[in-house]
């Protein structure tokens, strides 16, 4: 994955529900041309950013072997879509179902503590000709966790601490 929409994972319970962070900064490239002079951060980028915070979530509730894409948005809605470079997005995702061939969650953003969306996202492993396809390198998604510190504030089913997959118990 090229592009991370969120900037930290803060709340992550194994099989149920996550939260994250993104603060939005001018420095992102995508603000200066949306829009010029008025930059605000596109609303397709806050979706996404909801999106990998519940990929997460559900790739490991797979057991860490499935890839996780998002396949529908059956119902989402967005209240006030300016936020602006220096606020703090928070992104609230509960884990509704998870099936063989995907899962679905319930999903909220927020933008200093103000409701900003509301919905919900259902996605697909991909299976078929597509379990060939490299469409993360094998270890990315790992490390995405590591990135956003997932192992750091993560708990399993039991309450315990989560524990990276790749690492020895």
């Amino acid at each position: 994955m090229h592009w991370y929409w969120i900037d930290r994972i803060t709340v992550f319970e194994s099989q149920n529900r996550a939260e994250s962070i993104k603060v939005v900064s001018l420095a992102e490239d995508h603000l200066h041309d949306h829009f010029p002079y008025f930059p605000v951060m596109p609303a397709s980028l806050i979706i996404e950013g909801i999106a990998q915070t519940a990929g997460l979530l559900l790739y490991e509730a797979k057991g860490y072997k499935e890839k996780v894409v998002l396949a529908k948005i059956p119902r989402f809605t967005l209240y006030n879509v300016e936020v602006k470079p220096g606020e703090v997005l928070t992104y609230k995702v509960k884990l509704e179902s998870v099936r063989e061939d995907g899962g679905v969650a319930s999903v909220w953003a927020y933008c200093e503590n103000e409701l900003l969306a509301e919905g919900e996202l259902m996605f697909a492993h991909l299976g078929g000709d597509f379990n060939e396809q490299s469409l993360f390198a094998d270890g990315d998604m790992i490390a995405m966790m590591r990135l956003f510190r997932v192992f750091e504030v993560g708990v399993d089913t039991e309450g315990k601490k989560l524990i990276p997959p790749d690492v020895k118990k």
